[in-house]
C-alpha cells in the first residue's frame, strides 16, 4: 500500500511521502485556521508546512518540481501563507490596527527585495558560466576568479523566502498577546536580513565574473594548437548515461595517439571517473564548430544521438561508431550507424548481425576490435569460489519502446529472485539492476523496489538461521576490519577528489585547476581496487545483497559471481568473457529454440521462461562441472562474440585507430592535391560541350 502510494506520488521514500502528505494537509489547515479564526491552530499548521516544504527541498523531491509546473511553486506557497496570515488578522478584527498595516507593509517590502536579490544571484551565476567545461586542460591563460561562497548562491531563492519566518512569527505572537512590538521587531528583522542578503551579493557581481567567451575560447584554441589531438571520443547523452563514457576512459588512456574527449552536457562532466585524458565539454553548437580540431584524424562515437552531426560534418577526420555495448538488441543494428565511415564491433557476431539486419552498413565498413573493457574480468576456475555459489541477477532496463521482451524484470523478475532465495541448495543472490530501470515504465521501478525488499527480508531471515549465525560469529572480526578499511579508503578518495578544488569551488573554478596528476590518478586507481576487495569482505559470502550506485562496478560483480541471470543486452555478451554459466530470460515467451535463433548470445545459455522454473539447470551447472552441458558451447561462443584472445582487444583497437587515421591522412592528401593550383570557381565550371 505504502509502496504504491510512493510510486503514484513520485517520491523516493516513505519519509518523503509523509512530508508530502503533511504539506498537502497543512495548507488547507492554514486556510481553515485563518477562516475560523484560530490563531494557534494557524501557527501549528503553518509550522508544519514550513518543515515539510524544507524537507522535500533537501531531498530534491520530484514532487517539488511538479508543484512548480502547476503554478504552486515555492514563491507562490510562501505568498499564500502570508496572505492567509493577513486574512487571519482581518478575521480577528485587527484590520484597522497598526499591526495589520505593519504586516502588509512588511510583506510587500520583503517581496520588493526579492526581485533585486534574485536578479543578482542569477546574474552572478550567468557571469560564472564558461562557454566550456574542461578537465586536464590548462586554462591558466585566462583569469578565472574564485567562486562566491556557496552559502550565498546555493538555493538562494529558497533561503531568501525563508527569511519571512521572523515576520510571520512576530505578527502571530503580537496578534495573540497584543504586544505589537513583537510584530514590528519581526518585520524589521525580516527586512534587515533580506536587505543584508541582497547587499552581500553585490560585490561578487563583478569580483567573481569569468572572462568573456572570446577570451576563454582563445585560450582553449591555443591549448588545442599545442596539444594537437589526434583521436576524439565524442559523446552526448542524458544525466544517466555517464557510464557510456566511463567504460571507454581506460581504453582512451591506452590509445596510440593524443586522445581528447569532447562532450556536450555540463551535468555529465562531474559524473566522469578520474582520468588523465583531456576533456572539453562544449554545450553550444556554435562554440563547438569554432574549435580547432584540424589535427584530429579519428572521431569515435559511443552513442547514436542527434548532436553527433556537429562533428560528423568535419570531413578531415574519419568517423567510427564504437557504441557502449555489443548485444542482440535492436540498438546494436541502428540504421543511423551507416553515417559513419566504419562501425567497430567486438567480434564476428556483430558483423553477421548487421548483415542479417540489412540496414545499410556495408560489410567492408565493419571492423572487429574486441572489447578492451573486458580485461578486468576473471576467468572461471570451474568451481564456486565460496562454500555456496553466488548468483548475480543483472536485468536490463525496459528500453525506450517499453517492449515487454526487453527486460525480465516486469514479468519474471520476482519469480527469478524468489526461486533463487528459496533454492533447495542455498545460494547467495547479488542483485544489480540497470541504472535506467524505471526511466520509461514506473512499473519497472516498483518491481525493482519489491525485489530489493524481498532480498532484504531473505537476508534478515538467513541471519537468524543457526548455520549462518555460526558463520557470522566467526567472520565478525574480519568484517569489522573490512568496514573500517572501507571507511579509511572512502575518506582518502574523498580527499583526493576534493583537494584540488576549494569547498566553495564551482564548475568554472574546477575547470581552472583540474589538471591531471599522475600520482593522484595512480593512487585513486589503487584505492578503488582496494575498496572493491574490502567491500566484498565487509559482509559474508552467504549474505544476499542488492548492489546500487556506481560502485562496485558490474565487472566487479562478474568476478564475485559464479553464474548470472540476465536479459538480452551487452551484459550477457560481456559476461561470456568469464566462461561462467549464465541464464537468459525469454520474457516475450517466443520459445527457447526461436529465442536462441534470434539472439546469438543465448546459444550457450540456460533459457528461462517467465516462471523461472528451469533455473535449477543453472544451479546444477554451477555446483557440478559434470552437469555443465554448455561449457564447450560457451567457449566457442566467446570467440564468435568477442573475438580471439590474441592479439589483445586493446592491441586490435589501437590498430583500428591507426588504420582509420591513415585513411583520413590519405583522403586529406588527395583532396589537397586535387585542389592545388585551382580556385573554387574553376572547380565549379562545367566542361564545354560541342
Amino acid at each position: 500500500m505504502i509502496s504504491t502510494a510512493i510510486r503514484l506520488a513520485r517520491v523516493g521514500s516513505g519519509s518523503e511521502l509523509a512530508a508530502a502528505v503533511l504539506m498537502g494537509l497543512g495548507y488547507p489547515c492554514v486556510m481553515l485556521a485563518a477562516l475560523i479564526p484560530n490563531l494557534w491552530f494557524f501557527a501549528v499548521a503553518g509550522a508544519v508546512t514550513y518543515v515539510a516544504d524544507w524537507y522535500l527541498h533537501q531531498k530534491d523531491s520530484y514532487l517539488i518540481n511538479r508543484l512548480g509546473k502547476v503554478r504552486a511553486g515555492l514563491p507562490i506557497r510562501f505568498l499564500v501563507r502570508q496572505l492567509l496570515l493577513i486574512l487571519l488578522l482581518a478575521r480577528e478584527n485587527l484590520a484597522e490596527q497598526p499591526l495589520f498595516y505593519a504586516a502588509v507593509a512588511g510583506f510587500l517590502g520583503f517581496y520588493a527585495l526579492q526581485a533585486p536579490q534574485g536578479a543578482l544571484a542569477t546574474l552572478i551565476r550567468m557571469r560564472r558560466t564558461l562557454p566550456v567545461v574542461t578537465r586536464n586542460v590548462d586554462l591558466h591563460g585566462v583569469r578565472i576568479p574564485d567562486a562566491p561562497p556557496k552559502a550565498l548562491l546555493n538555493r538562494s531563492a529558497e533561503k531568501m523566502l525563508h527569511l519571512d519566518i521572523p515576520a510571520m512569527a512576530g505578527v502571530i505572537y503580537a496578534a495573540g498577546t497584543g504586544t505589537d512590538l513583537a510584530a514590528y521587531t519581526g518585520v524589521g528583522v525580516t527586512a534587515g536580513l533580506g536587505l543584508l542578503y541582497t547587499l552581500l551579493l553585490i560585490p561578487y557581481l563583478r569580483r567573481s565574473a569569468v572572462p568573456s567567451t572570446p577570451a576563454v575560447m582563445k585560450t582553449v584554441h591555443k591549448w588545442l594548437h599545442e596539444y594537437r589531438p589526434t583521436v576524439v571520443l565524442y559523446f552526448s547523452g542524458s544525466d544517466e548515461s555517464a557510464y557510456q563514457v566511463n567504460m571507454w576512459l581506460e581504453t582512451m588512456e591506452q590509445i596510440d595517439g593524443r586522445p581528447l574527449i569532447v562532450m556536450r552536457e555540463r551535468t555529465l562532466v562531474p559524473k566522469l571517473a578520474a582520468t588523465r585524458v583531456p576533456i572539453i565539454c562544449v554545450p553550444g553548437g556554435t562554440h563547438l564548430m569554432q574549435l580547432d580540431l584540424s589535427t584530429v584524424r579519428v572521431a569515435l562515437y559511443a552513442a547514436n544521438v542527434g548532436k553527433n552531426i556537429h562533428i560528423l560534418r568535419v570531413p578531415t577526420m574519419k568517423h567510427a561508431f564504437i557504441g557502449h555495448g555489443d548485444s542482440d538488441k535492436l540498438a546494436s543494428v541502428n540504421p543511423f550507424s551507416k553515417v559513419y565511415d566504419e562501425v567497430w564491433t567486438a567480434g564476428r557476431a556483430g558483423r553477421d548481425r548487421y548483415a542479417l539486419a540489412d540496414v545499410g552498413v556495408r560489410d567492408e565498413d565493419i571492423v572487429e576490435v574486441g572489447r578492451p573493457q573486458l580485461a578486468p574480468i576473471k576467468r572461471w576456475t570451474g568451481t564456486p569460489k565460496n562454500p555456496i555459489p553466488t548468483i548475480l541477477y543483472a536485468p536490463t532496463w525496459e528500453g525506450w519502446d517499453d517492449n515487454p521482451g526487453n527486460t525480465s524484470l516486469l514479468l519474471a523478475g520476482e519469480n527469478i529472485v524468489r526461486r533463487l532465495l528459496d533454492a533447495e541448495q542455498p545460494v547467495r543472490l547479488v542483485y544489480k539492476p540497470h541504472p535506467f530501470t524505471g526511466l520509461v515504465n514506473r512499473k519497472a521501478k516498483a518491481v525493482d523496489a519489491r525485489i530489493r525488499k524481498m532480498i532484504e527480508t531473505a537476508a534478515a531471515r538467513r541471519a537468524t538461521e543457526p548455520r549462518w549465525i555460526e558463520e557470522a560469529a566467526s567472520a565478525q572480526a574480519g568484517q569489522a576490519a573490512a568496514r573500517a578499511e572501507l571507511a579509511r579508503i572512502e575518506a582518502r578518495l574523498a580527499q583526493l577528489e576534493t583537494s584540488q578544488v576549494r569547498k566553495d569551488g564551482d564548475e568554472a573554478e574546477e575547470s581552472r585547476v583540474s589538471l591531471a596528476d599522475p600520482e593522484r590518478l595512480a593512487e585513486t586507481k589503487r584505492l578503488r581496487a582496494e575498496w572493491n576487495d574490502a567491500y566484498w569482505r565487509s559482509f559474508g559470502w552467504w549474505e544476499h545483497t542488492s548492489v546500487t550506485g556506481v560502485q562496485p562496478r558490474l565487472y566487479d560483480c562478474f568476478n564475485e559471481a559464479d553464474a548470472m541471470v540476465s536479459d538480452i543486452s551487452s551484459v550477457v555478451s560481456d559476461f561470456i568473457a568469464s566462461g561462467k554459466p549464465y541464464a537468459v530470460t525469454d520474457s516475450a515467451e517466443i520459445g527457447a529454440e526461436e529465442f536462441k535463433r534470434q539472439n546469438t548470445a543465448v546459444r550457450a545459455a540456460v533459457v528461462l521462461t517467465n516462471t523461472a522454473e528451469d533455473i535449477g539447470q543453472l544451479l546444477e551447472a554451477v555446483a557440478d562441472p559434470a552437469a555443465d552441458k554448455l561449457a564447450e558451447d560457451r567457449r566457442a561462443l566467446k570467440e564468435y562474440l568477442l573475438g580471439p584472445d590474441e592479439p589483445s582487444s586493446q592491441e586490435r583497437f589501437n590498430a583500428a585507430v591507426q588504420a582509420l587515421a591513415a585513411q583520413a591522412e590519405a583522403r586529406n592528401a588527395g583532396v589537397e592535391q586535387r585542389l592545388a593550383g585551382q580556385s573554387i570557381g574553376e572547380l565549379d565550371e562545367e566542361p564545354e560541350t560541342n
